[in-house]
């Protein structure tokens, strides 16, 4: 993905599925400059937890040019859906103390629900607990930003399917065949995604354009280029789908709007299936 000068960044939630395969693609990039959260165990990154000790979360974060939030269950209870906007604040707050410029947090396309072409500008109208979890955790960041005009910066990223964390293709070793729905032309869902490796190669270019200063939007949408077919996916990466009827409530087509992503990171590539796979499985190579 090229070199960038992204300063140093502390990355808080690493150890999720979303966590793990950004740090295997960062690391199999050669790009340096994150350190990695952990919240137990033993790793070369910080170690706190960053609802329960916010001094040494801003100790962690002293020096660093932006943080990157990606803690935060998908499903769970009630209280871990709370957490999203703890977790957010957390982020904000130890930035703002320890003198961060800008702070990433790690949102969601479930914001929009079931949006056909979704711009930052839609209201989130999300449809699961996740989606909800996560539009709160947006409404908050930005009430506190409003209230805090001297800083730090924020970014709430609206991320697309990103291939190896999403159930499609990051089933258990002998799972099933995948149970798809199949819609009365005959194709299934169509929706935005992108690799682990694109992944790493947008957020190098947004901790850069950070780094030196640059104007960066309050939401942005992550993805590649248009929509690809989750059949297609399936079929690049060799596992097997059955087909069953789409419900009525099911859209053909779930695409996020990259027009302000492509004016900070350049042209993006088009969503293609084996491409996508094809990084995915970059990322995995070697890992046990």
């Amino acid at each position: 993905m090229g070199q960038f000068d992204e300063g140093k960044v502390l990355v808080v939630g690493g150890t999720g599925r979303l966590g793990g395969l950004l740090r295997r693609a960062w690391a199999r990039s050669g790009q340096g400059g994150l350190r990695w959260q952990h919240r137990t165990g033993e790793g070369a990154g910080p170690r706190f937890d960053p609802l329960d000790d916010p001094a040494a979360y801003a100790g962690a974060a002293a020096g660093a040019s932006a943080i990157l939030n990606l803690a935060g269950r998908v499903g769970g209870s009630a209280d871990d859906e709370g957490d999203h906007a703890a977790l957010a604040l957390a982020a904000l707050r130890a930035a703002r103390d320890a003198g961060v410029a800008h702070v990433f947090l790690a949102s969601s396309a479930s914001v929009y629900g079931n949006a056909p072409f979704a711009r930052e500008t839609d209201a989130p109208a999300p449809l699961t607990g996740y989606g909800r979890a996560k539009a709160a955790m947006e409404a908050a960041a930005l009430a506190w930003a409003a209230v805090h005009p001297g800083g730090p910066g924020l970014s709430l990223l609206r991320i697309a399917n990103v291939a190896g964390a999403d159930a499609l293709l990051a089933a258990a070793p002998g799972a099933g065949p995948q149970m798809l729905d199949i819609f009365p032309d005959g194709t299934g869902p169509r929706r935005s995604y992108l690799g682990p490796l694109a992944l790493a190669g947008i957020m190098a270019r947004l901790f850069a354009r950070a780094r030196r200063g640059g104007a960066l939007p309050e939401v942005l949408n992550v993805a590649l280029d248009g929509a690809v077919a989750m059949e297609a996916l399936l079929d690049a990466y060799g596992r097997a789908w059955a087909a069953r009827p789409a419900p009525a409530t099911a859209l053909p087509v779930v695409r996020l709007d990259v027009t302000r992503l492509a004016a900070i990171c350049g042209p993006l590539p088009a969503a293609d299936a084996v491409s996508i796979v094809a990084d995915l499985r970059a990322t995995l190579a070697g890992t046990p």
